[in-house]
């Protein structure tokens, strides 16, 4: 099997390489056919592991492929942990991936446009982009496929990187430029706690190998550390590692990024808020689970943290209208309730969601993506309207994947978003009563901001012009069949997922949860199946959350919005200070400007001001010269040319030679 995990993480490595350093001799479409093979053997074979996992009960898999060097008794190797829950990640990715693949060839067709003429960055660019997206398929493997620490801080840098390079994909625009230099800064701030994390680790435990680790971690749980007058260690290592999480998987405060990310072309959108980026943080903490279930303190942290993020970053979703960005505070909203869920202990609840969501919101991307194209990249949904009539396809997936999110009996995100809520309801962490309440209103928030979207974007008037509406159509296959693809299992997934993810535990040894910890065990003691577990939750109030939040958005949105198209504008004018707040989106990156961006600059021109040109260049550079200028002009008196003036010193000095002499 170490042949055919090689093969899967290999294989869109040679894509990218191919694309990327021959794509102008091989062409677009020698370009894109490298990387979607490359991506598509990944995404069969990493099926094919999946399935042998379920049916033939696969044996973990656990090894080192190469030996980097042995530094103190710490082996830095390059291995494979493919266990359950790696091959459920394997197949999550590799999947949706291939789905991005294949919209980017009807998507990135007429990407020349959006290069000057005179510009050498866009020489290549469709081949350079299908290279960048097969590279971030090949990071994302690599981060969960590992059984070491060390790997999975090459693959976390590596999807960062590749982040960065993809969110600015288009050098030419200094807001994509601005926002993958925000991306890459603000996830350097958790990628440093991240790696005091993994520094703190390797001190303590001597090893960076997974199993090793979580072996000893058990001896540590008593331990304490000297830092902010004593902490449990366990505590400092998991904090420090979630600190990173909350970087990748966009928590509160170092969200800010995420929605910045809009910059980038669509396709990656879908791929770093769906199934890649934005979900290693979540991934991590769940295969970080023997260590985070020492620490109730950092389940707690977790729990809160993700809760907030859950609620209040859905709120600012209700005063986006860029299309694309309506379902960016949604991806923050979903992550945050993945977050909780771990903090909860719900482990295999926020896996279960994570690949819930990675489906229905790729879909909703891509969706967006389409309606993009048809309206010449407009992305204002105040200039759409109508949509239903000329993009069918479109519209009844973007039905679909909406109503997986807004949790709608018997589609996926039913079933995972519900198992959410009920652990947390369940769970006796600290913080759990708040968290259980943000994450109930949060249904309502879903409901309304997705169908806001929808009803703006699909029914009502169109108003679009005139040439935008004389051209509209569906988009074409390479567009529409991914769509297709991804509304199968948005519908579909969790319903044959939620008994042996939830209630067989079927990840196994994968998740480790402490039994006074496990928020799930009513679910499965009160499990009789799915159709029971649709009609109890009918009956919670999520679901009549979210109906009133889909009843309401038909009456503003398309039953209002017909007779005054200026409904919305009103109702935002009406919020007044909430409107403001949500719109400045509660002040963070005013803050983040202000005293981070501003407070850098203005230090480091004090410390120019002062260090450099004062001290350095006034005070040694300068200083040494005019000293030396001084110490030489003053020497220079010595030497007047006259002889008595050289005898006189002569006797002085023989004078003094004598006195030490006889003094001494």
């Amino acid at each position: 099997m170490e042949i055919v995990y090689l093969i899967i993480v290999l294989a869109p490595l040679l894509g990218a390489i191919i694309a990327g350093f021959f794509g102008g001799k091989i062409g677009r479409v020698g370009a894109h056919r490298a990387t979607i093979a490359g991506v598509g053997l990944s995404t069969l074979l990493s099926l094919w592991v999946v399935a042998r996992f379920i049916w033939f009960d696969e044996p973990t898999f656990n090894g080192a492929v190469y030996t980097w060097m042995v530094a103190d008794g710490i082996h830095f190797e390059i291995g494979f942990l493919v266990d359950r829950l790696t091959a459920l990640m394997m197949a999550v990715v590799t999947f949706v991936s291939l789905m991005v693949h294949i919209y980017t060839i009807g998507y990135m067709a007429d990407d020349d446009h959006n290069w000057p003429k005179t510009s050498l960055a866009g020489k290549n660019s469709y081949q350079r982009f299908f290279s960048y997206i097969s590279l971030f398929t090949f990071s994302m493997l690599m981060l969960v496929m590992a059984n070491n620490f060390m790997q999975l801080f090459f693959g976390w840098e590596a999807v960062g990187l590749v982040s960065y390079l993809l969110i600015g994909f288009w050098t030419v625009r200094e807001s994509a430029v601005f926002a993958n230099l925000k991306a890459f800064l603000v996830n350097r701030v958790g990628d440093f706690g991240f790696i005091l994390g993994i520094a703190a680790i390797g001190m303590y435990f001597n090893s960076m190998d997974y199993a090793e680790v979580f072996a000893q971690a058990p001896q540590f749980a008593d331990t304490q550390v000297e830092v902010f007058g004593g902490v449990s260690l366990m505590t400092l290592i998991c904090i420090l590692l979630f600190i990173g999480a909350m970087g990748k998987s966009a928590q509160v405060p170092l969200h800010v990024w995420l929605p910045d990310s809009m910059e980038g072309p669509t396709p990656i959108s879908a791929l770093i808020h769906a199934a890649t980026m934005v979900t290693a943080g979540v991934f991590m903490v769940a295969r970080m689970s023997p260590l985070f279930e020492l620490s109730t303190t950092a389940l707690s942290f977790v729990l809160i943290i993700g809760a907030l993020t859950a609620f209040f970053m859905g709120l600012v979703g209700l005063v986006q209208n860029d299309i694309k960005r309506v379902v960016a505070y949604s991806t923050l909203s979903q992550l945050g309730y993945m977050i909780a869920a771990l903090g909860a202990s719900a482990y295999a609840a926020g896996i279960f969601h994570l690949m819930t969501h990675a489906f229905f919101k790729a879909l909703l991307f891509l969706a967006a993506g389409s309606v993009i194209i048809a309206m010449h990249h407009d992305q204002d949904i105040r200039n759409m309207g109508g949509l239903k009539r000329w993009m069918p396809i479109t519209w009844i997936t973007a039905l679909l994947g909406s109503l997986a999110l807004i949790a709608f009996p018997g589609f996926s995100g039913f079933f995972s978003k519900d198992a959410i809520i009920e652990a947390v309801g369940h769970s006796h962490i600290a913080g759990a009563g708040l968290a259980s309440l943000l994450l109930t209103l949060g249904a309502f928030v879903t409901a309304l901001y997705t169908f806001r979207l929808y009803f703006l974007v699909f029914h009502g008037k169109p108003r679009m012009d005139e040439h935008t509406r004389s051209h509209l159509h569906e988009t074409p296959w390479v567009v529409t069949v991914p769509l297709i693809g991804l509304a199968i299992p948005s519908v579909l997934i969790g319903w044959y997922t939620v008994e042996p993810l939830l209630v067989q535990n079927w990840l196994g040894e994968a998740i480790y949860v402490k039994p006074e910890h496990d928020s799930l065990h009513y679910l499965a003691e009160h499990w009789h199946g799915q159709r029971e577990f649709i009609r109890h939750g009918m009956q919670a109030a999520p679901f009549w959350l979210a109906m009133a939040g889909v009843v309401l958005a038909a009456y503003v949105w398309w039953f209002l919005h017909q007779r005054d198209p200026g409904i919305d504008l009103s109702l935002q004018q009406r919020g007044g200070w909430l409107t403001r707040l949500l719109e400045n989106k509660y002040g963070f990156d005013d803050f983040n400007q202000r005293v981070f961006a501003e407070g850098g600059r203005r230090f480091g021109r004090f410390l120019w001001n002062r260090s450099d040109q004062r001290f350095i260049d006034d005070g040694i550079v300068n200083g040494s010269a005019r000293a030396v200028g001084w110490l030489a002009g003053w020497a220079r008196n010595l030497q007047s040319g006259m002889l008595y003036h050289y005898a006189f010193a002569m006797i002085v000095g023989l004078v003094v030679l004598l006195t030490l002499f006889v003094t001494f």
